[in-house]
């Protein structure tokens, strides 16, 4: 014993073989951490521990009946003029049955049948993924026996190599399962590479040769092709986490639901190979949900009802006139000014107004039916616009811009209609009306949320939030009043103005082109 811890030849072959062993061993552990994954999570460790065990235990009762073991080459009986020694015969079934076990788990993926998923996932029995384990340490134990025992000739260095692999398997065998396991392009990887093995095995059993440098460098050509491929795929992950969070969840959300963006950048062979199916969701539930997703990016000047659709009252108006308004607008709470609507003297519910009329036959600029205003700045987000209407009891909020000129006026209708798309009051109509399949009447004043999703495109709604509505994408286009007929083209989508009234657009028709007809140029 002394003899050989002195001996250099002896530790050059001790080291020899530890990395032969592992490098043996690496199929062997591959495999088990395919099969161990069949098992509940709570037991995939036990199974690993004792797949290594058995492997080690195989490997050294091997070695300590190696004058046997030599005896396994002696032929046992001839087929065909091939004779078959009790080496052969195992390497030939081994070599079958990783050839079989292989097959069957690339056939379970390929299929999209799951190997694993949530508690109530049928896993195997632990019984059956350990005999399969077995089966296996048996194949890979007599390989790598009989690779030891052609390098070396001393039995304790052999013994000492496999122990120290199999600890060093050991001790890789978890963190190699969860990365082979977080991978599905490496378990396909593994799986080819164990037909590779068997196919090996079964040339050996049958007395063909295969030297293991073309075997090894098949394998480590692939290993270094997967790691660009991962390498490739980690930075196209990194790229995509410079995205904000809440887009790629937006979209993701969209794209569970169903939604369907036209002029998108779909492959152009899924429309040809993918069938139709009906979507889960119907598009109304889409568009909320799309509607819910962009709430918190908008500020609240793009879902106010603008400056010139606020019915307000003027104190200095004649009695019968601001009966009959009080008697015919469909407003609870209006805006109660002195001359204009840039002299609010405080918000006022209808009902309130028209008692304080009928009884002292004016409407006075202070008392129990006015109410202090609320203002907010035309850049606040909606979220915040929401918390505020939340607390004001009922009440609507004015909206200023920095000058502090009075913009619009927001209710909790208009965040609503943000979300879930309009809902006209009795002087009101639809802004966005269906005329026949791939054309709508919209308004000037509608909003570009929701007529990218009635239209289900995007791109139509202002990167800076310098507009909010049609005339707004209209004019910033043109940098003018645009005149009738004129035309703005996005993607399969054609705007084309239909009425101007003095400075404001009035209304639009919005045609989906044909595709010979979305590629030529815009009238």
């Amino acid at each position: 014993m002394i003899e050989l811890l002195t001996d250099p030849a002896a530790w050059a072959g001790l080291l020899t073989l530890v990395v032969l062993e592992i490098v043996l061993g690496i199929d062997n552990l591959i495999f088990i951490a395919i099969l161990a994954e069949k098992l509940p999570p709570h037991q995939r460790d036990r199974a690993r521990v004792i797949g290594l065990g058995l492997a080690l235990l195989m490997r050294l009762a091997l070695l300590s009946v190696i004058s046997w073991l030599v005896t396994l080459t002696t032929p046992l009986f001839t087929v065909a003029g091939f004779g078959f020694s009790g080496r052969d015969l195992i390497l030939l079934f081994g070599g079958l049955f990783l050839l079989y076990k292989a097959t069957s788990e690339l056939h379970e993926r390929l299929e999209g049948v799951p190997t694993a998923g949530p508690v109530n996932t049928a896993y195997a029995s632990f019984s059956l993924v350990v005999a399969q384990i077995v089966v296996l340490d048996a194949v890979f134990s007599l390989d790598a026996v009989i690779t030891a025992v052609g390098m070396v000739d001393q039995l304790p260095v052999m013994m000492a190599a496999v122990v120290i692999s199999i600890g060093i398997m050991l001790l890789a065998s978890k963190p190699l399962t969860r990365f082979v396991n977080a991978h599905p392009t490496v378990v396909m990887l593994c799986l080819s590479f164990l037909l590779m093995i068997g196919l090996s095995l079964v040339a050996e059993g049958l007395g063909f040769h295969l030297p293991k440098g073309y075997l090894y460098a098949a394998i480590g050509f692939s290993i270094l092709i997967e790691f660009f491929n991962q390498w490739a795929r980690r930075n196209q992950v990194r790229q995509q986490a410079l995205r904000p969070l809440r887009e790629r969840t937006a979209e993701t959300v969209l794209r569970l639901l169903g939604g369907r963006r036209h002029g998108g950048s779909a492959a152009p062979h899924e429309a040809v190979d993918t069938p139709a199916e009906a979507p889960a969701f119907a598009p109304e539930e889409r568009h909320m949900v799309s509607g819910v997703l962009s709430l918190a990016e908008r500020s609240v000047r793009s879902i106010m009802t603008p400056r010139t659709d606020i019915s307000w009252i003027d104190i200095e108006a004649d009695a019968d006139a601001l009966r009959a308004q009080l008697l015919d607008t469909p407003h609870s709470l209006l805006p109660v000014c002195r001359g204009s609507l840039d002299a609010v003297l405080g918000v006022g519910r209808g009902t309130d107004l028209l008692a304080a009329l009928m009884t002292d036959g004016r409407i006075a600029d202070s008392g129990a039916h006015l109410r202090a205003p609320i203002h907010l700045p035309e850049a606040t987000p909606v979220m915040r616009a929401i918390d505020v209407l939340r607390h004001a009891r009922g009440q609507l909020a004015l909206v200023n811009d920095e000058y502090g000129v009075l913009k619009g006026v927001v209710t909790p209708i208009d965040v609503l209609e943000a979300i879930a798309g309009e809902f006209p009051d009795e002087d009101e109509g639809l802004e966005i009306q269906a005329l026949a399949p791939g054309r709508w009447a919209v308004a000037g004043s509608a909003d570009l949320h929701q007529l990218e999703r009635t239209l289900e495109t995007t791109g139509l709604v202002s990167e800076d939030d310098r507009y909010s509505s049609v005339a707004g994408l209209l004019l910033a286009h043109f940098g003018r009043l645009p005149r009738p007929d004129e035309v703005l083209r996005h993607e399969d989508i054609e705007l084309r103005v239909q009425a101007v009234d003095g400075q404001r657009i009035r209304s639009v028709l919005v045609s989906r082109l044909a595709p010979e007809a979305a590629a030529g140029p815009a009238d």
